[in-house]
């Protein structure tokens, strides 16, 4: 279906919160039935960049931390935002080194999703990141993490298994798995 398809009818755009992260919109429309509706959006200013790193012994790194939002722990694949415009590879270089302190020297991009698109234009990309050289993390005021490394299907059982509760995390997991052949 194209834009010219959209059975939806906008009346009204009206802005009612906005920050560096997320902005909010309320619409006034026509439902595809032709009865007024209103929809609420949430704009993201970034692109959320997820990265399951690979090393030689098939180990993979999690991070770990409490989700304010959610007000629960949480483990997950290393990831952040790419602002718009910026480039995709480089904020996925800059987010696994931030992260775990890890560099790879190997990038592939294995999965784009739309996390939530009945109410956010939220999209999120995962990459493999392979050929692995240590460092130390570089974390921001706002993170305090716990860094785990441990066999990749042991994090694709985690992300099967609810564990893993991170839509971008279990997605791209899933995904490594059945591109390699590891989900049983």
């Amino acid at each position: 279906m194209s834009k010219e398809d959209n059975p939806w009818t906008t009346l009204s755009v009206r802005k009612v919160y906005d920050n560096p992260w997320i902005e909010v919109w309320e619409d006034r429309c026509l439902d595809p039935s032709g009865k007024p509706a209103i929809y609420g959006r949430v704009g993201f200013r970034n692109r959320a960049v997820g990265i399951i790193p690979i090393d030689r012994e098939g180990c993979t790194w999690l991070v770990g931390q409490y989700r304010y939002c959610i007000e629960e722990y949480s483990w997950e694949i290393p990831m952040g935002g790419c602002p718009r415009p910026l480039d995709l590879l480089e904020a996925a270089r800059r987010e696994l080194r931030e992260e775990t302190g890890l560099r790879a020297g190997r990038w592939e991009r294995i999965l784009q999703v739309r996390m939530s698109n009945s109410v956010t234009d939220e999209e999120g990309h995962v990459f493999i990141a392979e050929e692995l050289t240590a460092g130390e993390p570089e974390f921001e005021s706002t993170e305090k993490i716990d860094i785990r490394r441990l066999p990749l299907a042991e994090a694709i059982h985690m992300a099967r298994t609810g564990a893993i509760a991170d839509a971008l995390s279990v997605a791209g997991l899933l995904q490594l798995g059945a591109l390699r052949g590891l989900l049983r």
